[in-house]
């Protein structure tokens, strides 16, 4: 089951997915002869495992007709405010071939793990992110499985970690690798670490969606293929299982610190084929293609910041 945020007329529809469109619930239940209110009022958070109202969200995508989907409207962030939005760098390592090598990277090193401020960087699919005047020239993509929490969890156990998972969405993580505040600064010991780091914080650097796939429909996250095309070249082409920290570690890992609440979202790390590899960054016009398999395609134009 995929559930997803659409706006169309000037109305928000909460929406069942396909990749031929959308079905907003109301239409769904109408058609199966309920009440099109039967479901009403009930965001994205809430069809998914753990929400108020999963089970009846469950009942009513059994009577889902694809060949009913509405192709067109604007869909948006399926989560739209998380309380709190996490990130990890470094979780793919292509040249770890072995599963005895990986586990030994998990005991000898931790997940690094960063936030954006989810209100401003958060992107609808299809809406432009935009090259920031102050430093347009080395923008770069990052695509990522995103997690979404379903039920507080502190302290969970690796083997407990999923139980509290929601669903899965799409994120790219844009950045701007050549960010640099105040070019004729003094230099200091930590300038490098916090110049990425404020490289990731510009607005509409987090687009995500289009959906949210519920996390009853899979039940091991580390099986997911997924693909990043720019103007129709594939640059990343890689797959869930060579994350050096599975979900289930990072959840562990997060909540050994912080509380983590439903609707809060973990962004699980980029494999190979980012820009900053090859030299090749985005430019106004661009399009990028990021699928995840089961999920779907979030679909992201770039564009010049407007004065």
């Amino acid at each position: 089951m995929r559930v997803c945020r659409v706006m169309a007329g000037g109305v928000e529809k909460l929406s069942f997915y396909h990749e031929s469109g959308y079905s907003p619930l109301e239409d769904v239940a109408r058609a199966a002869g309920l009440p099109g209110d039967w479901i009403g009022g009930a965001s994205v958070l809430d069809c998914l495992r753990h929400g108020a109202h999963h089970a009846r969200a469950a009942e009513l995508f059994a009577a889902f007709n694809p060949s009913r989907a509405i192709a067109g409207g604007q869909f948006l962030v399926p989560i739209p405010r998380p309380n709190k939005l996490f990130l990890l760098a470094g979780n793919y390592a292509e040249h770890v071939r072995e599963a005895g090598e990986i586990a030994a990277e998990r005991e000898e090193t931790f997940p690094y793990v960063f936030m954006k401020p989810a209100s401003t960087t958060l992107n609808d699919p299809y809406q432009p992110v935009r090259l920031p005047a102050v430093s347009p020239g080395a923008i770069d993509w990052e695509l990522e499985l995103g997690v979404i929490i379903g039920r507080k969890c502190k302290s969970a156990s690796a083997e407990e970690a999923l139980a509290h998972v929601a669903g899965y969405t799409i994120i790219n993580d844009i950045s701007n690798r050549r960010f640099r505040p105040n070019p004729g600064r003094k230099k200091r010991e930590r300038d490098a670490f916090f110049d990425w780091l404020h490289g990731k914080w510009f607005d509409g650097f987090c687009p995500a969606g289009p959906c949210a796939l519920d996390a009853g429909s899979l039940p091991d996250p580390q099986s997911l293929g997924l693909q990043l095309r720019l103007n129709g070249q594939t640059m990343q082409d890689s797959h869930t299982s060579k994350m050096i920290f599975p979900v289930s570690a990072i959840i562990e890992f997060i909540s050994s610190m912080a509380t983590l609440e439903p609707g809060d979202i973990i962004s699980t790390g980029t494999p190979a084929g980012v820009g900053h590899s090859s030299g090749t960054f985005l430019k106004p016009g661009d399009l990028l293609r990021g699928t995840i398999e089961r999920i779907g395609d979030l679909v992201t134009v770039i564009a010049a910041e407007v004065a």
